[in-house]
Parts: C-alpha cells; sequence; structure tokens
C-alpha cells in the first residue's frame, strides 16, 4: 500500500471533494432543469432528507474513523468495521422507511420511499471515502468519484422533461452503484483477512455518538427547519433556499476537504501553534474564496442564472447576498471547529449546541419578519455567531495544549539527561543503569 506525501494527499482531496461537490450541485442543477418548480421542490426536500442522513452517518462512523490513530493494522481494522457497519445500518435504516412509505400517498412520500431503496448504495459509497481518508488514500476515493459523476450525469440528462421526484432519485440513487463497486474493489485487498468490531458503535462511549448530536444540532437542526418550512409554510422556500445553496456547492468542496481529510493531514504536524496557524490561515483563505464566490453569482446575469436553475432561479437570486454571508462565516467556523476536533474533540459539542440552535431561532424569526429572505438572513447570523465563538474557545482550548505539550517536552529532556547521567558507557556504545 503505497501512501502519498502530504502535498499529494492534499491535491487529491481537495480534488475528490471537488468531484463529490461537483456531481451534487449537477445533479441538483439538471433536476432542476428537467422539472417544474413544484417538482423541484419535491426533490429537493428528499436530497435534503438523504444530506441529514448522509451527515448523520458521517458524523457516527466517518468523523470517528478519521481520528483513530495506531498502527497500521489497527486504522485498515478499524475501517473494515466502519464499512461493514455502513452497509448494515444503513440497509435496515432504508429498507424498513421504504415498507412504511410504500402504503403512504403523494409523490413527496413516494421519492423518499424509492430513497429507502437506494439508501445502503449511496450511504456506503460515501463512506468507503473516509475509509480512504483514515488509510491516507485519498486518490483512491478521487478514482471512485470520478465514475460516480461519469455515470450519474448522463443517467439523469437522458431523462425526460417533467419526470416525476422518484424516478429523478431512482436514477440518481442507482448511478452510484459503479462507483460503489469500484470503491469496494480498491479497499477490500487492503482490509482482507482482518477482524471486524461492529459491536463498538453500539457500545456507550462512541466517539461518533457525540458527533451526531453536534451534527443534529449544528447542520441537522437548521436542515430539518428549512424542512419545517417546506411542510407548515410552503414547499417553494424550501426550493429557494436549496437553490441558492446549491450554487455555493464549489465551496462545500473545500469545506468537506477540511473536515474529511484535515485530521490526518494536521496530525503530522507535532506543534500545537503550527496545528492553529494552519487552520487560521485555511480559514482566511476559504474566507476570502466564499466572500468572492458570493460576489460572482450575484453578478451573475438572469439568463445564465435560468441556465443553471430553471424556473427556481428567480426565488433563489434574491437570496444570494445572504447566502453569500453565511458561507463568508461558516469557513471561518468550518477551520475553527476542524482545529478543536484535532486539538480536544470533546469540546466542540457545546458550541455545536447553543450556537446551532441559535440559528435555528435566528432563521425561524427571520422567517416569520422577513419570509424566505430574512430566513436566509437568520442562518448567516447563526453563522456568523458560531464562528466568533469558536474561535474564542481556540484561544483557551490551544493555550492550554501548548501548556501541556512544552512540559510534556521538558519532562522528557530532563529523563533522558538522568538517564545520561546515572548511566555508565556501554562498550558496545550503550547505556547501562
Amino acid at each position: 500500500m503505497r501512501v502519498p506525501g502530504a502535498k499529494a494527499s492534499i491535491a487529491c482531496s481537495v480534488a475528490d471533494q471537488g468531484v463529490s461537490a461537483l456531481t451534487n450541485i449537477l445533479v441538483l442543477v439538471v433536476a432542476a432543469r428537467l422539472s417544474s418548480a413544484a417538482g423541484f421542490a419535491v426533490f429537493s426536500m428528499v436530497y435534503m432528507v438523504f444530506t441529514i442522513l448522509l451527515g448523520v452517518g458521517v458524523s457516527y462512523v466517518g468523523q470517528a474513523l478519521v481520528l483513530v490513530r495506531g498502527e497500521d493494522r489497527v486504522i485498515r481494522a478499524a475501517c473494515r468495521s466502519a464499512a461493514l457497519f455502513t452497509v448494515v445500518a444503513s440497509t435496515v435504516i432504508g429498507f424498513t422507511a421504504a415498507a412504511v412509505l410504500a402504503f403512504v400517498p403523494g409523490d413527496t412520500a413516494a421519492a423518499l420511499a424509492v430513497l429507502g431503496l437506494i439508501l445502503p448504495i449511496a450511504l456506503t459509497q460515501d463512506g468507503i471515502r473516509y475509509c480512504f481518508s483514515a488509510l491516507r488514500l485519498p486518490h483512491y476515493a478521487l478514482a471512485a468519484d470520478l465514475v460516480r459523476l461519469a455515470v450519474a450525469l448522463p443517467a439523469l440528462a437522458v431523462q425526460p422533461h417533467g419526470a416525476g421526484p422518484a424516478r429523478l432519485v431512482a436514477v440518481w440513487g442507482l448511478s452510484a452503484l459503479p462507483a460503489l463497486l469500484t470503491a469496494i474493489a480498491l479497499l477490500t485487498p487492503l482490509l482482507r483477512g482482518l477482524p471486524a468490531d461492529l459491536r463498538k458503535y453500539v457500545r456507550r462511549g462512541h466517539l461518533g455518538q457525540r458527533f451526531v448530536v453536534e451534527f443534529g444540532v449544528g447542520n441537522g437542526s437548521s436542515q430539518l427547519a428549512i424542512l419545517g418550512l417546506g411542510l407548515f409554510a410552503t414547499p417553494l422556500a424550501v426550493g429557494a433556499l436549496r437553490g441558492a445553496t446549491t450554487l455555493f456547492g464549489p465551496l462545500n468542496v473545500l469545506f468537506n476537504a477540511s473536515t474529511a481529510f484535515g485530521p490526518p493531514l494536521l496530525n503530522r504536524t507535532e506543534s500545537v501553534r503550527g496545528q492553529v496557524r494552519a487552520t487560521a490561515v485555511l480559514a482566511a483563505v476559504l474566507a476570502t474564496v466564499a466572500a468572492s464566490w458570493a460576489t460572482v453569482l450575484y453578478l451573475l446575469p438572469d439568463r445564465i442564472g435560468r441556465q443553471l436553475l430553471g424556473d427556481t432561479w428567480p426565488n433563489a437570486a434574491h437570496l444570494l447576498p445572504a447566502s453569500g454571508s453565511q458561507y463568508t462565516a461558516m469557513a471561518v467556523g468550518t477551520c475553527g471547529l476542524l482545529t478543536l476536533r484535532v486539538l480536544r474533540p470533546r469540546t466542540t459539542l457545546p458550541i455545536q449546541v447553543v450556537f446551532s440552535l441559535a440559528a435555528v431561532a435566528f432563521m425561524l424569526t427571520g422567517y416569520a419578519l422577513g419570509g424566505v429572505l430574512g430566513a436566509a438572513w437568520g442562518l448567516g447570523l447563526g453563522s456568523v455567531a458560531k464562528a466568533v465563538a469558536t474561535w474564542l474557545r481556540i484561544g483557551s482550548v490551544s493555550a492550554s495544549a501548548a501548556s501541556a505539550q512544552e512540559l510534556a517536552r521538558v519532562g522528557a529532556k530532563r529523563s533522558d539527561h538522568g538517564e545520561a547521567q546515572h548511566g555508565d558507557p556501554d562498550p558496545a556504545g550503550g547505556l547501562e543503569k
């Protein structure tokens, strides 16, 4: 197993996230162009449900996996356990949901039932990407995602105009099968003969349980609130918000690359201050890119916007300044959470709980005061508050971690000095006590 160097790993990680995000963006763009505004609203709601389920899976399995340290065999065994658990859990959840929703009338229920059937394929294919991250083989993940991109878009593009959301969900889900088979073919030789422990994922204290709570009160809470707007206010609100955030998909490339592949790379830096400096620079770069991208989208002519999102463009266009502000703040907050995840993983939960729930409150208040535009600005305000709180927490955590690191270094030097004083030179060049 040949592991690429740090620069090659970073390049492949960003490229992989770029391909993955590009696939998601183009899937939504193609679906928007094939569907009516109402049909895309249903597809968006179903796609958001998948996003939530994917986030839960990534939090429970993937994010805990990339923090595993130890010998190569230990990490590979953890990858085998993670992959098998993802298959079993997604199959049970997906098929159970499909069986229940099959008896519920309506286009939304039908599309959700189809999602349940293809859930094991989609979740497992994405979950294996984290195995490649833990193994520091991001070029394998890139290869599988290139297959995903090459298959998904043509499969959707040949669907007739006006195709129902259930059909589009089915085509999108099944198009992940070649990528899944590619990932399995690459991963299997690395894990053959290793033990798998699925019980650790249901034991109390599994680190992924904390990460799921963080996701639930973080990304998941805001997405569930948006779904609530669609159920209790208007589905067009979901379509507008989803359409606007779709255009910021290129930024998710870098956010996801930081979260998925950042910890193994940062662990190569021994200095706490070095780790904080690296993520601070990354935060500044990502925030600049986010603000620049928001400006580009705001200046986009309506003709091009309609080519991208079809009938959804007019509803999404006026949300772009608010969504741009949100993503700029998210860039800073994402890098802050990455820093805390590496330095002290258990410190991120309180921040996620408090400020993610605050973001939902801001969103709902904004919707009550200013409709969908107010909701978008509320989400932006929540992201700003979370980013500020995260970096304030980094200040105290990094200071204590750096002090502990320095004390450990001094203690190690004193120990070595004591051995040198009390040891007698060995004729062979060693030391005897």
